[in-house]
């Protein structure tokens, strides 16, 4: 009894030996249950884990940006985009003449930012919100389904005036928080704009009569006396960027 049952442990310890190596064969051939192992590049991760793919890792590995300032970024280019969105609804659907040319300067100018908030955040390995936030999409909807008067005065009080008075505040904090020295130099750049659009916004008929003096409340600065901003916004930036 005792010889079959020493044949057999060294016939057992075989199998198991050879179903182990095939084991490991099949995985590091990637198998055929696709589920991303390491032997095919961790390929499928990302889409299995959103927000965890190579992108990311890359980020992390040569990350030189502060957290505050990517954080920035992120928030800036979804307040653009939200923006250039609600301006073309403008731009196409508002009566009054004044408020469509008001709503394409945006479209213009905001695109022109986004554009170059684009570029710096590439080489800075920054990625990028896809599409504005979920309450700003709804914004978005509900300004689409309006027409009319009542269009051209949710559009310049809402995205003219409220919108911006956010805007100018963030890129003012930011300015003076912010360590990347390309980031601060676009903040600078840009915020001369957005007091001019504040500006023309306050001009606006439909910002109501009393427009400025919330302005002055809800801003903590002067962003609601800039009655003369001009075409590049220079001389009113300087006023306003104490």
């Amino acid at each position: 009894m005792r010889r079959p049952s020493m044949r057999t442990i060294p016939l057992a310890i075989s199998l198991a030996l050879s179903f182990g190596v095939a084991l490991a064969q099949t995985t590091a051939s990637g198998g055929t249950s696709g589920t991303g192992s390491s032997a095919t590049g961790g390929q499928s991760a990302p889409a299995a884990q959103p927000g965890t793919g190579a992108r990311n890792a890359e980020t992390r590995k040569d990350d030189k940006l502060a957290r505050g300032d990517r954080k920035f970024i992120q928030e800036a280019a979804e307040a653009g985009m939200y923006e250039v969105e609600a301006a073309k609804i403008a731009a196409s659907k508002a009566t009054d003449p004044a408020v469509k040319s008001y709503a394409g300067m945006l479209v213009d100018q905001h695109s022109a930012a986004n554009n170059e908030l684009v570029q710096l955040a590439n080489a800075k390995k920054v990625e990028l919100p896809a599409a504005p936030p979920r309450s700003k999409r709804r914004d978005i909807e509900k300004l689409g389904k309006l027409g009319g008067k009542e269009l051209d005065q949710r559009f310049v009080r809402e995205v003219g005036i409220k919108d911006h008075q956010r805007d100018i505040r963030k890129f003012e904090k930011a300015g003076k928080d912010v360590k990347d020295p390309e980031l601060k130099a676009w903040i600078e750049k840009t915020l001369p704009h957005l007091r001019e659009h504040l500006a023309a916004a306050q001009k606006l008929p439909q910002s109501g009569g009393d427009a400025s003096a919330m302005g002055n409340r809800a801003g903590g600065s002067d962003l609601g006396s800039t009655p003369r901003g001009s075409a590049t916004g220079t001389n009113t930036g300087n006023k306003t960027g104490s």
